[in-house]
């Protein structure tokens, strides 16, 4: 029974990494988005996606999809 409370309850920030997408769960705020950026904030701190042709294709609360040429990951301060 705690196994399913725990997966209810899930509050751990994940970022999930696929070919042209990344799956961003339990993000804080969604600080900006651009063709080229999109910032956020987690409980480990900010995030940046720097690519190409980046777009949100779902925005949920809590989830965020985005496609595009992902180039690069920055998390940190």
């Amino acid at each position: 029974m705690s196994g399913i409370i725990n997966y209810i309850r899930d509050n751990e920030f994940r970022i999930n990494i696929y070919e042209n997408k990344v799956n961003i769960v339990n993000y804080i705020d969604l600080l900006s988005m651009e063709e080229e950026r999109i910032s956020l904030t987690s409980s480990i701190g900010r995030v940046i996606i720097k690519g190409n042709n980046l777009s949100v294709k779902k925005l949920l609360n809590k989830e965020l999809l985005i496609v595009g040429k992902i180039n690069n990951i920055e998390i940190g301060d």
